[in-house]
């Protein structure tokens, strides 16, 4: 079932992507009317997150924001499409960035890197980072449910030169790496909500507690990777502007859950400033303040 839903869709993704600029933002026009006003698409739980973080905020204000926000999502799924065939030419004018000089620091000491980013703006073609380095570029990802979309992933991003790794697979490949030698950069969304029971830290988030996901703090102190967060503008449509922040440049001389801690402050800014830009969609406060005793809070 699994390859034959990826043989029936396939043609069309592909046939998306090659799509010029003007069609394929002309269609997500179309795709914003039938989610946005048609189907409806989780209008619930973003009215009840945007009503949740921004309590201040009038009913008209949070509704433009609402409908900004799909409009933002509509446009980001057709640019996961168009990666598909993106040229590295289109890929480098679409997404830019401001400071190479801070994450190219790290490369001449010879030194590992985390960059962190959220579900904001877009994350998807940071991949435009790869010409710009010359350390071994890998994404940290969550393995699809299908595996033949799956595969695909992962060869798109090789094209473009970055290795997909699943979290699993981030630990071996880091020690394996850290053991020989090999300087590489490592990109990883860390604003993703863990189960209740695995949570081990919970902590403010748009001021509400909530438990945060630690993994790439700890991948970072236990090999000493400095850790960067990259904040994401978007200029204007199809257009994006990465900033390299620093967050931590020794891990292991920082405090438990310091650079969550750092990360969130970055990513709260973000979201104040243009808060149509974040993924609202997801549960990311559905165990608000429910911190089990035992696990650790600010």
């Amino acid at each position: 079932m699994q390859r034959l839903v990826f043989l029936l869709t396939y043609p069309f993704l592909w046939g998306v992507s090659k799509l010029p600029f003007r069609l394929l933002y002309l269609l997500s026009d179309g795709l914003f009317f039938i989610i946005y006003k048609v189907i409806r698409y989780r209008r619930k739980v973003v009215k009840e997150n945007l009503e949740l973080v921004f309590p201040e905020k009038s009913f008209q204000e949070r509704h433009r924001i609402a409908r900004a926000f799909y409009a933002h999502m509509c446009d980001m799924f057709l640019e996961m499409i168009k990666t598909l065939n993106i040229s590295e030419e289109d890929l480098q004018k679409h997404f830019t960035f401001t400071n190479l000089e801070t994450f190219r620091q790290f490369e001449a000491q010879d030194k590992s890197t985390v960059t962190f980013f959220p579900h904001y703006a877009s994350w998807e073609w940071t991949i435009a980072l790869d010409p710009h380095i010359k350390s071994k570029g890998y994404g940290v990802y969550q393995t699809l449910n299908n595996k033949y979309f799956d595969r695909w992933v992962r060869r798109v991003r090789a094209r473009l030169g970055t290795s997909l790794i699943t979290t699993k697979e981030s630990w071996k490949v880091m020690g394996r790496n850290n053991a020989e030698g090999i300087v590489a950069t490592y990109g990883m969304l860390n604003d993703q909500s863990p189960t209740r029971k695995k949570a081990r830290y919970w902590a403010p988030f748009m001021g509400i507690n909530v438990p945060m996901h630690v993994g790439g703090e700890t991948l970072c102190k236990k090999f000493d990777l400095p850790a960067l967060y990259l904040k994401v503008r978007k200029i204007k449509r199809g257009y994006y502007q990465g900033t390299f922040i620093v967050l931590s440049a020794a891990p292991k001389t920082m405090p438990a859950y310091e650079i969550t801690d750092a990360f969130f402050r970055e990513l709260e800014s973000a979201i104040r400033e243009a808060p149509e830009y974040y993924f609202w969609t997801h549960k990311r406060w559905k165990h608000r303040n429910k911190a089990p005793t035992g696990t650790t809070s600010p």
